[in-house]
């Protein structure tokens, strides 16, 4: 397992090398290591005393909008003196940044601790590369005896590995076409495995009504006697410039106004489920007031260290990144790219291979100039299939393969009053240098 005689690790990069390698790992290999029941999980925690059971909980599933979504609570909750963990996946730049407490990520000598005392369970278990996370995750918080952890859904809800815990509330953001091949192909059935986090009396609470589906959460919350809201019943957005007004439709709820210049818009719908938590946790005797929501909100990425969130990354001219990758993530983006000033807009853009990318470049803004490459993993869509795809769809642009090349080619075109923007995928994101 290791290169040592004992079976232990050395050092951090040991366990990082068998990690990647040896774990299956859904976001680098796809189907091959999607795990379809939580067996694993089960007995991974139990190897670790059930470590999931020591300490409260908010779980958040979704589409879009579940990572910033995440991120906003935890940052409220910091703000408000409560020794918070995150969970979150994927990474971007280091396998730290899954597994937070108090914005820092966790330390390299717990990865190595804990990898050390799992060993003998490892080829018993054989876990994949997200179900042995999430088992980290869940040791290292219950360790820390934190106050409360934010528990992201990896991908759909009812068979994820995080489903295991039983939350303060769970929180649904938003429904639309992702993973299709795993979760179901219309919205209903992606909204019927999102609706799996609900647990018997236990509050859930659903960003934003969508006509098609309300219906399939109301079932699976009566099912288990669980109180729903739906968030935008409650909170009215307004974006004006940089200021994001949310309404309370009622008046036993507060208002707010945030100021936040990097799309605001864009988080109109994260925010109304957000404060609806907040209320949530008052009511169950938390003590978070109106400067630490603000202050949660506003300084959101400095305290939760969130990432490839529609990040600026350089001025002139201005660079602009974002994961945003599926139909309804791209919407917001190109949204975003017209309300940003700007001359000419270059795009760089790679994608992965496993997913009908046609409607999303449909979406794309056609008098952009492309730069398509590809994201060193074995799902990505090779750059000249792309290119050929985005052709058919109307956009003309170059082949750079490599997506450093890429961007370094979309600078040397750029004026200093133009937009590139890097995305069409979390892995491209993952490749930005100064990130």
């Amino acid at each position: 397992m290791s290169d040592n005689k004992n079976g232990k690790f050395s050092s951090y990069q040991e366990v990082l090398d068998y990690l990647f390698v040896q774990l299956p790992m859904f976001q680098k290999q796809g189907a091959s290591a999607y795990k379809k029941d939580l067996d694993n999980t089960i007995k991974l925690l139990a190897a670790l005393d059930n470590p999931e059971r020591k300490f409260k909980s908010i779980h958040v599933a979704g589409t879009n909008g579940k990572g910033s979504t995440s991120h906003y609570l935890s940052a409220i909750l910091q703000e408000a003196g409560y020794k918070t963990a995150l969970y979150t996946s994927p990474h971007l730049k280091n396998f730290s940044e899954r597994i937070k407490l108090n914005g820092q990520e966790v330390s390299e000598e717990y990865v190595l601790e804990f990898m050390n005392r799992v060993v003998p369970v490892l080829d018993e278990v054989k876990p994949s590369f997200f179900e042995f996370t999430v088992a980290m995750a869940f040791d290292f918080f219950a360790k820390e005896k934190v106050d409360i952890a934010i528990i992201e859904v990896g991908m759909g809800g009812r068979l994820d590995s995080t489903n295991v815990i039983t939350p303060e509330f769970s929180l649904i953001t938003n429904i639309g076409y992702d993973h299709q091949q795993w979760l179901g192909n219309t919205l209903e059935e992606i909204a019927g495995e999102k609706a799996g986090i609900i647990k018997k009396g236990v509050p859930v609470i659903i960003s934003e009504r969508q006509p098609s589906i309300n219906e399939v959460f109301e079932a699976k919350a009566k099912q288990h006697k669980a109180p729903i809201v739906f968030a935008d019943d409650i909170y009215e957005a307004e974006f004006d410039h940089e200021h994001l007004v949310l309404n309370a439709v009622d008046e036993e709820f507060p208002s707010y106004s945030f100021h936040l210049p990097q799309a605001g818009k864009y988080q109109k719908k994260n925010l109304a489920g957000v404060l609806m938590g907040v209320e949530v946790l008052n009511e169950l005797g938390y003590d978070i007031d109106l400067d630490n929501i603000i202050t949660g909100v506003e300084q959101m990425k400095a305290l939760s260290g969130l990432k490839g969130r529609w990040q600026i990354i350089d001025n002139e001219p201005l660079t602009i990144c974002d994961v945003g990758h599926n139909e309804d993530g791209v919407k917001y983006i190109v949204e975003q790219i017209k309300q940003t000033p700007h001359e000419h807009l270059h795009m760089v853009w790679g994608t992965v291979n496993d997913k009908d990318i046609s409607k999303v470049l449909q979406l794309l803004p056609k008098e952009a100039t492309y730069y398509f490459c590809q994201a060193h993993i074995p799902r990505a869509l090779e750059a000249a299939s792309l290119a050929q795809k985005a052709n058919e769809a109307g956009l003309k642009g170059e082949i750079i393969p490599e997506v450093s090349d890429a961007i370094a080619q979309a600078r040397r075109n750029a004026k200093k009053d133009d937009l590139i923007f890097i995305g069409g995928s979390t892995f491209v994101v993952a490749e930005i240098e100064n990130l």
